[in-house]
């Protein structure tokens, strides 16, 4: 059937009302980290910076260390994405192609999982880090991110398993292949794009994550980026805006490229596990 013209523009109209919504806190965000002290300080504010300046910037790089947190966050977000990856690959492999009753309440307990919220988890996970003498240490970090990215990693990969022909695994098989051989050799190579959309979903929820690394990190030095930005609002709960929103907007740029990179991967992956879940 055709979409009448009205319906079409109403359509329109309602998906550039979701894309201003999406945008709004980020150009607000840029404006205001390019906007000199008196700007800010005023009763108007204005959308665009009347006197741009890069101040902010350097100034957040002179009151905190930006580089230091940065790369705390880089190498933890990426061993939490290598070691969530490594481990649920083989366990989707399991779930989509064991259809039994332990797979399907395997499958069920992963979708609710997903409904805890952080503060039922805080507490477990600090008792076992605190056991294993990970507290304050960016190795208990990764291990809690990898915990908590680890269901909708199997969610993800379990799709991309049931997408892949059962006849190539079968074909392998009888030419001699074992099972284990078969994964590595025949369909993790045709996991690829899938694998490569839940590492960088894990990198991104875990460069994003605070509430973890806020109660887990004390010192100073091993702190991530999310955490050190609180610093930029003072003990009265006054925010040195400027500098604040400057190292707010260089924190979320990573993230943003990265979804841009694989937002076609991630719409996939559910819809594939929608069509053969």
């Amino acid at each position: 059937m055709r979409t009448r013209p009205a319906a079409r523009a109403g359509q329109y109209a309602a998906l550039l009302a979701y894309l201003v919504f999406l945008a709004f806190p980020f150009v607000w965000l840029a404006s205001t980290a390019l906007k000199p002290a008196t700007e800010l300080a005023g009763l108007h504010p204005t959308w665009i910076p009347q006197n741009p300046t890069l101040a902010n910037f350097r100034q957040a790089f002179d009151e905190q260390p930006l580089l230091r947190a940065a790369l705390n966050s880089l190498l933890t977000a990426s061993a939490a994405a290598l070691a969530a990856v490594a481990v649920a690959t083989p366990m989707a492999y399991v779930m989509a192609r064991h259809r039994g009753a332990l797979a399907r309440a395997a499958t069920g307990w992963v979708v609710v999982s997903q409904a805890f919220p952080f503060v039922l988890l805080i507490i477990p996970l600090f008792l076992v880090l605190k056991n294993l003498r990970m507290i304050d240490s960016l190795p208990g970090l990764v291990l809690v991110h990898v915990v908590w990215s680890l269901p909708f990693a199997l969610w993800m990969l379990t799709g991309y398993v049931r997408a892949v022909p059962a006849e190539l695994e079968e074909a392998a098989a009888v030419d001699g292949a074992g099972r284990l051989r078969t994964l590595v050799s025949v369909t993790v190579p045709l996991l690829a794009p899938g694998i490569a959309a839940t590492a960088l979903f894990a990198f991104v929820t875990a460069w994003n994550e605070f509430f973890f690394a806020l109660v887990l990190l004390k010192t100073p030095e091993q702190q991530t980026l999310p955490v050190l930005l609180t610093r930029f609002i003072g003990a009265e709960g006054v925010a040195d805006l400027g500098p604040l929103a400057a190292a707010a907007l260089l924190a979320t740029l990573p993230s943003l490229l990265v979804f841009a990179l694989i937002q076609r991967r991630i719409t996939g992956s559910l819809l594939t596990g929608a069509v053969k879940g």
